[in-house]
């Protein structure tokens, strides 16, 4: 049985976001928060981040990365 993050791989995606209370949340960041480490861990927003404006300078690595990906050897 796999529970959690993974989710629950029982091919019923109601249960997928089922918190270690066993309650099922509609978002992200409200999951994603019920499984935080530690109350020092900083609460997720239910916005998500757009992540080349978080991590600013880090997009042309990321394209540069991706474009392996799109390239002819997984074509």
């Amino acid at each position: 049985q796999v529970r959690g993050l993974c989710g629950t791989y029982n091919w019923n995606q109601q249960d997928e976001f089922t918190t270690p209370a066993g309650d099922v949340e509609t978002g992200i960041a409200a999951f994603a928060n019920k499984y935080r480490a530690s109350s020092d861990c900083a609460m997720l927003s239910p916005v998500p981040l757009e992540p080349c404006d978080a991590f600013t300078g880090h997009r042309e690595l990321a394209e540069d990365a991706c474009a392996i990906l799109h390239g002819p050897a997984f074509q």
